[in-house]
């Protein structure tokens, strides 16, 4: 099938495996992401990782920066299919109606559920116990077009984003592998999606971020593990934000306020929850790296800490 014509569309790193399987299997003609960003103060231009895909094959690179405006080069190009995963922007339907064979989507998570820019997030947050890969047909809604194929996986109790990450970033190829030839050949499955089983991952918000401790334990759990690595749980101490990348639940129950510390030690920071505790294990303090609580506790007084209260 390397005379299909593919215009693959996409941004991040989860997509970059996606990008180079296509490559290899079939010709692909084009790339379109989003536009080069300015990070820091240096304002150093980086490129998206599908950019930096693209560059090494030598493959024709598109950045519009509303493309539902600047959408005339791709259909010039004639693509006989367009598969996007995690592109950034709404997609016209003066393209989603021009491919022969349509426009495709790879996205993370069980359609009808966690529609939108952060399914593996959300997954976690929500307290999944699966997601997956869903491949269907674009429409002009968020993530509302007919499933085609779908690839469950398990999300493990110790599961972070980043893990969940890389286990749906697997499972995407083979099942974009395998589905690709039962579109051309018109043999796919179309199962329309029930619009009252949907749910959605809105992208995280800075609010989102912030952990409340009058939360219960095991809601504060999954939002530190669903924001690891990125962007990252945080809560306020003496005035000053600290990251909590990684926990486990307490087993203790207290008097005390919500967020306070009522112990530090070898296995963690115990702070009050809603319903009992919670036991940071991996935090960041502004300025520094990432530190277990072992080094933590090297380079602080406990007595500094305990009684305390985050917010």
């Amino acid at each position: 099938m390397k005379d299909l014509k593919v215009i693959f569309m996409g941004t991040p790193e989860f997509c970059v495996p996606i990008l180079d399987t296509l490559i290899k299997n079939y010709n692909v003609i084009a790339v379109v992401t989003q536009p080069d960003k300015e990070v820091g103060r240096k304002k150093q231009i980086v490129y998206s990782p599908i950019k930096n895909k693209a560059l090494e094959y030598g493959i024709k690179i598109l950045q519009p920066i509303k493309i539902k405006e600047e959408y005339q080069e791709i259909i010039d190009l004639k693509p006989d299919i367009i598969i996007t995963c995690a592109y950034g922007q709404i997609i016209p339907e003066i393209i989603l109606n021009n491919p022969k064979y349509g426009c495709i989507n790879v996205h993370a998570s069980l359609l009808p559920k966690l529609r939108g820019g952060a399914p593996i997030h959300k997954a976690i947050i929500n307290g999944y116990d699966k997601t997956g890969i869903t491949i269907m047909y674009m429409d002009k809604g968020m993530d509302t077009g007919d499933m085609i194929s779908k690839q469950e996986v398990k999300i493990e109790d110790n599961d972070t984003a980043e893990t969940l990450h890389d286990k749906l970033q697997e499972a995407s190829v083979p099942l974009l592998l395998n589905t690709l030839p039962d579109i051309i050949n018109g043999t796919n499955k179309r199962e329309k999606q029930d619009n009252n089983e949907a749910t959605y991952a809105y992208n995280v918000s800075r609010e989102e971020e912030h952990v409340d401790f009058n939360k219960t334990s095991k809601e504060i759990y999954n939002q530190i593990r669903g924001l690891n690595s990125w962007p990252g749980a945080y809560s306020v101490l003496d005035d000053i934000n600290i990251k909590l990348w990684l926990s486990k639940i307490g087993n203790n129950k207290y008097n005390e306020k919500p967020g306070t510390i009522v112990s530090l030690d070898k296995n963690g920071m115990e702070v009050v929850t809603k319903d009992g505790s919670i036991l940071i294990t991996e935090l960041q303090v502004p300025g520094k790296k990432k530190m277990n609580i072992k080094d933590f506790i090297n380079g602080n007084k406990k007595e500094d800490y305990i009684g305390k209260n985050f917010i």
